[in-house]
């Protein structure tokens, strides 16, 4: 009766290692190219390390591309669309949940509707909004339509989380001496971590990696954000794969030390935000 167990949990195990490898092979294979001298993609050899394995397409990443440049654009329209996301997903999110006001269910309604439609769908209208506003170009305007297109998202899963906590927690704080925004300020916003990660972390991925958008409103090569700089190493005639795979590397660290770091809240975050009214 005890070896049933023991076999059952070590089949488990066995599945689980079976999707981990098959996960993890692919980065391993994109490392083994990053680390081959020369542009070569395709090898007969299965081995990770390759022979005459090299760093010299992290070394020409950092010393002889403007790499860093990328990143250094990447970095800050990804910080800003995630602060801007936060502070209006939060504010937007309790108003919806604590507030009886015309139009509410209308505003619901909406929200949830544009998630229905695809990103490239709203590109067209974006793109006449931000050149009629002179935006093209400007690391405003990308700000803007990341913002525009991760918000709806966001301010559901605060909405939903919101409607989780009990309003007897601020009518008890407002009855010690607290306003409505002390309330909401020392409160609730702690409550709803959880909630507040997962809204950053959406903001900084819809930001981080989205590449159709920068193509349309960035013309200039030095306002460049990572995607738009790895495509810069794929020609008509060649691509430069070692470079290609050396970048595409370097960009996924952030996303997952994020990941690593967030990992506590997210469970919560993504579980109790999906309550219904």
């Amino acid at each position: 009766m005890q070896k049933d167990p023991l076999l059952k949990r070590l089949f488990i195990y066995a599945v689980l290692l079976i999707f981990v490898l098959i996960a993890i092979y692919p980065i391993l294979r994109v490392f083994s190219i990053s680390l081959r001298p020369g542009d070569q993609l395709l090898s007969t050899s299965l081995a990770l390390v390759p022979d005459g394995a090299t760093w010299s397409n992290f070394v020409e990443l950092f010393t002889e591309r403007p790499f860093l440049r990328w990143l250094w654009n990447s970095t800050f329209v990804s910080l800003a669309v995630t602060i801007l996301g936060v502070t209006l997903a939060s504010t937007a999110g309790y108003a919806i949940s604590r507030y009886k006001f015309i139009g509410r269910t209308a505003a619901m309604l909406s929200i949830l509707t544009t998630q229905m439609f695809p990103a490239t769908m709203l590109l067209l209208p974006m793109y006449i909004i931000i050149s009629k506003m002179n935006l093209l170009n400007t690391y405003f305007g990308l700000i803007v339509v990341y913002s525009a297109t991760a918000m709806p998202f966001c301010v559901w899963t605060m909405k939903g989380y919101y409607d989780t906590i009990p309003y007897s927690l601020e009518e008890a704080a407002m009855v010690d001496g607290c306003n409505r925004f002390s309330a909401f300020y020392k409160v609730i916003l702690p409550l709803v971590t959880p909630a507040l990660v997962i809204t950053g972390l959406f903001s900084f991925m819809s930001a981080w990696s989205e590449y159709l958008v920068a193509a349309q409103v960035l013309q200039d090569p030095t306002m460049y954000t990572l995607p738009l700089g790895l495509k810069q190493f794929e020609q008509s005639m060649s691509t430069e794969w070692g470079l290609y795979a050396a970048g595409a590397l370097v960009v996924s660290v952030p996303v997952v030390a994020l990941f690593l770091v967030a990992n506590r809240w997210l469970v919560g975050g993504l579980t109790l935000g999906g309550v219904k009214e």
